[in-house]
This record gives structure tokens, sequence and C-alpha cells, in this order.
């Protein structure tokens, strides 16, 4: 049976309103465990700063609807703020108003049609071994065993399938140090830094299509280091790239053809090196799991894909077939002037609610 629906654009601002920068998650679990207890139907679990709550009804499947907790840190936008049907505030979109929808189905939907896992967890928008579900996973896996997931990342009320993998590098170029008044003694590396940084303004992305859905990879140049003091030839530079890679390829795949794209312009010979400093995989699309394919279905509209990583690459890793659905344009996540209209919400809600009542 299911219960009348909340207001859930008030009900986002109020998780807006509760501080929950990444490691900082403490107050809004308490408040969304507090919730979740008060639902008879539901087993809740906290482990650590990470909510977990369960139907027991023995249903052939169990779908898990997941979310994380935690925020960018603010930019002026800290408290919520409703101008008609649009709130305004840090994380409405990424992703206070999925947590809404998933607060409000938990407390509606008491008998779904399907066993339900909801999992709110803490620091997504960090490394990943911060991750709360990697704490799940160590504490207690037998809450990550589902037939299919569902992230509630903010994708505009549709259901974008997959996610890119993310690669970011050190690109270690060397020179010889000399005085600036005799630099033709030595080699400036960051000089050697120009043509790297021209091969990958020229980079040409790949578009390829998966499960009917187009990825598109990006390479990105987004930190220089170099430099002694202002009167040496530095002998080392550094330029940092990030990467953003189709699903059709995994790691080291990606990482041999970055390697590949700049070779032209490194010298080995030199003691040049491309170091790897962080790396996420990628995740397929994979619409033919049933519930996915019904909630494609729902929606109207075709799958598209997730042009960032999200963790539906944690799920897929463990073969669980996953996808991205939640309220609030994409676009504005991370932006001062994030926002989350009443219809995304509502609709999201509207969706979900359907499949699982």
């Amino acid at each position: 049976m299911a219960r009348p629906v909340t207001d859930l654009l008030g009900l986002a601002a109020r998780l807006v309103d509760v501080e929950s920068v990444s490691h900082h998650e403490h107050e809004l679990a308490d408040l969304v465990e507090e919730q979740l207890r008060a639902v008879d139907s539901l087993e809740v679990v906290r482990v650590e700063d990470n909510v977990v709550a369960r139907t027991s009804l023995g249903r052939s499947r169990r779908v898990a609807l997941a979310g994380h907790l935690d925020t960018v840190p603010p930019a002026g936008n800290d408290r919520a703020r409703i101008e008609g049907d649009t709130l305004h505030g840090l994380g409405s979109a990424d992703m206070k108003g999925g947590l809404a929808v998933m607060l409000e189905l938990a407390r509606t939907v008491t008998v779904p049609s399907a066993d339900v896992t909801y999992i709110f967890y803490a620091c997504e928008e960090v490394a990943r071994r911060h991750s709360g579900l990697y704490a799940i996973a160590r504490e207690a896996p037998e809450l990550l065993e589902v037939d299919a997931a569902v992230l509630c990342e903010p994708t505009g009320a549709r259901v974008e399938a997959g996610c890119q993998g993310v690669l970011r590098v050190s690109i270690v170029v060397r020179g010889t140090r000399a005085h600036t008044a005799r630099p033709w003694v030595g080699s400036n590396a960051i000089h050697r830094l120009g043509p790297l940084c021209e091969r990958v303004a020229a980079f040409v992305e790949r578009r390829p299509v998966l499960d009917g859905c187009e990825f598109r990879e990006t390479l990105q140049a987004v930190a220089v280091v170099g430099g002694i003091a202002g009167n040496v030839v530095p002998d080392e530079a550094r330029l940092t790239l990030s990467h953003r890679f189709a699903p059709d390829r995994d790691v080291d795949a990606a990482t041999t053809a970055l390697e590949e794209l700049l070779a032209p312009v490194m010298d080995a010979g030199r003691g040049d090196e491309l170091v790897v400093e962080e790396s996420a995989p990628a995740a397929a699309p994979m619409l033919a799991d049933p519930f996915l394919a019904s909630l494609v279905a729902a929606t109207g509209a075709p799958a598209r894909a997730k042009l960032a990583w999200t963790d539906v690459a944690f799920f897929a890793e463990r073969g669980i077939p996953a996808a991205n659905f939640g309220p609030g344009d994409p676009l504005v996540a991370h932006a001062p002037d994030e926002s989350v209209d009443r219809w995304d919400l509502d609709a999201v809600h509207s969706v979900l609610s359907g499949l699982l009542g």
C-alpha cells in the first residue's frame, strides 16, 4: 500500500540545509537514519556514516536504489532557496534531490513488487578509496547483494546508461638545470611542455556507440607544475592530464592508448615518463537487464550514455547491472547556481514508484 507523497521540493530543501561536504556527512546520515527507522517495513543498518535500509518480503528479485550523501565544498550556495518550483542550493541536483526521492519511496512504497535496498553512502565526491560503498563492502557485504541497481545521480529524469572511466596521469619531462644568464648550457623542461600541450589540445575524441548510447571521450590538461627559482633553468616539469574514456576500453587499454598518443612528443632517453596518479574503470550499458529495460520504457525516452564517472562502475565491477536515473540537470552539478526543479523530482518519483509499486 502506498501512502500519500510529501512535498519533494521541500524535503530536498531540508536536506540541502544539512551540511554534508565530503568527510562531514555525519549529521545528514543521522537524519536519514532517523527517517528510515520510522518505517516499520524496513531493516536499517548503519555502517560508519553510511545507511542501508532493506525490505525483506521474499521477492524473486532485489534491486538497489543508491545515492551519495556528500557534496563538494560550497560556493556561496550552502543554504536552500526555493523560487517558484525550483530549489537552489549546494547539492540540490548532485544529489540531494535524488536522496529526497529515495527517502520518499522508502516511506511510501511499503510493499514493493521487488525487494528494495536503499543505500545512502558517504564520500563519493572524493577519491574512490574513501567511498562509503567500500566501507559497506568490507563491513557488511551482504547488504550489497542485489540483482540490479539504480544510481539516483542527476540525469534530468532520463536513464543514462553505463559511465565513462577516469584516468588522471602526470607527464613528467626532464631537462638540464642551468643559470638563466647562460640557458644554452642547459635544457628548459618547461619549454618542452609546449609540444605536449599542443598534442593534447589537438586530441580527436572517440565517440563509440554501445547498446545504442554514444559515449564521448575527453582529454584535458588540468595542472602544470615546474620551476625552481627566478634565475634557474628548470630541469623538470609536470603536466597533469584528465582523460575520460569510453567503456569499450579498460584502464590498461586507455593508458596504452594515451602512451601511444603522446609518445611522439616524449623522450624516454631523457627520462620522460607517464605516471598514473588515479584511475577508475568505466561501465558498459547493461540495458538488457529486465528491471533496467523496464526503467527505460517507463521514462518514454531512449537511454543515453553517462558522460561522467559514477558508482555504476562499482556495481558493474561486481557483475550487477546498473544505470543512472535521477532528478536534476547534470550540467549544473557543482556549479554556484546548482538547482533542481519540482517537475524532475516528481517525474523520477513517479517512474520509480510505478516500477516498484
